[in-house]
């Protein structure tokens, strides 16, 4: 199945034949530390800058409701986001991994984020709409 959108994720997730946690880091766009001025034109233009973790979780599937969910929990945070990406993480014997086995996964998923390694990785807008990096 092509994942186009957040409901197809959690549909394709439901399909696995282990139990599935999902992993999100939400990101906001910055500038670049020592940008430059075609950096910054860009950037203020609606393109380019990097990609900063602000926040993270992890949920379990029937912890997850639609993507609009997902955007109003995280605005009780108070950070904002633009971008989040999200990875699932199989449980193993039908046994479902636990927030802590989650969380140095989740700390990769930042690392990789941070160094501009995201093709392992979906996108979503704050639409619930996959992003495509090019």
């Amino acid at each position: 199945m092509n994942i186009s959108n957040y409901a197809d994720l959690l549909e394709v997730a439901r399909q696995q034949p282990e139990p599935q946690r999902l992993l999100f880091v939400f990101t906001q766009p910055e500038l670049p530390e020592g940008y430059t001025a075609e950096q910054a034109r860009r950037f203020h233009a609606g393109k380019g800058g990097v990609l900063t973790p602000q926040m993270c979780t992890d949920k379990a599937l029937d912890e997850l409701g639609d993507f609009s969910a997902l955007v109003e929990e995280s605005r009780k945070t108070g950070q904002d986001w633009k971008i989040v990406f999200v990875a699932g993480l199989g449980g193993r014997g039908g046994v479902m991994p636990s927030s802590e086995d989650a969380q140095e996964h989740l700390k990769t998923m930042i690392h990789s984020i941070q160094n501009g390694a995201i093709s392992n990785y979906l996108a979503f807008d704050r639409d619930g709409n996959v992003v495509r990096f090019s």
